[in-house]
């Protein structure tokens, strides 16, 4: 089904955009967290329309991209967002979030879909994100992503944090790998138990035969023949 993104969606889409994705996910994920809503044909109108109105602020010649590219370079954008101890954000700085914020401090549209954002910021620090404004005109943006109600750490500080968290990462994923091998281990002991429990079922109604067959039948004994001696006597 076609729905439209109400936020920005990891591996699915920006903010705005029409993308199709099945049912379930749209019931069991998108919908209950407010990230999409239906598709439907008045509010996709609606939505190219906007589309179109902001396209007239983009950079439409060379000349115009060189200026806005300039402008793009000597900005420095902040945000100022909540994060934990190490760092880590409680949510993340998307593409769409930098769009809006260019937009908002210099009144310059740029494409979401041309930043060059792999993957949204998830961790405070500094950063420079490439945009590419017009055909063969990019510039590099700089960002400030800052824990709310404080000041952006030293870069020593803020590679420490790093390491700390990649290090709990991987000892995380380490212990989950351990777990794994472990659980792996214990199925495969059960099932051979199992197959060993089966196989000697298995004998077992042969070996009874076996014997039964090997047993000597009882024989009756031969009766003798009375002494004829006697019977003159």
């Amino acid at each position: 089904m076609e729905v439209i993104l109400l936020q920005d969606v990891d591996k699915v889409g920006l903010r705005g955009e029409v993308v199709s994705v099945a049912r379930g996910y749209m019931r069991n994920y998108l919908a209950p967290r407010r990230l999409a809503e239906e598709a439907t044909p008045a509010r996709v109108a609606e939505l190219e329309k906007r589309d179109s109105q902001r396209a007239r602020h983009e950079a439409a010649s060379f000349d115009q991209a060189q200026e806005i590219a300039d402008k793009l370079s000597q900005a420095e954008l902040r945000f100022d967002v909540n994060a934990g101890p190490q760092g880590t954000l409680f949510g993340s700085v998307t593409a769409t979030d930098i769009a809006d914020e260019i937009w908002k401090q210099l009144k310059v549209r740029v494409d979401r879909r041309k930043i060059d954002l792999e993957d949204s910021i998830k961790r405070v620090g500094r950063y420079e994100i490439p945009i590419e404004v017009f055909t063969d005109v990019s510039a590099d943006v700089k960002i400030m992503v800052v824990p709310e109600g404080g000041e952006l750490p030293p870069e020593e500080e803020l590679e420490a944090m790093a390491a700390a968290e990649r290090e709990a990462e991987e000892a995380q994923a380490a212990a989950a790998a351990e777990a794994a091998a472990a659980a792996e281990e214990a199925i495969a002991e059960v099932e051979s138990e199992e197959t060993e429990v089966e196989a000697e079922e298995a004998t077992e109604p042969e070996a009874g035969a076996e014997s039964a067959a090997e047993t000597p039948q009882e024989t009756e004994p031969e009766s003798v023949p009375a002494d004829p001696s006697a019977e003159r006597s």
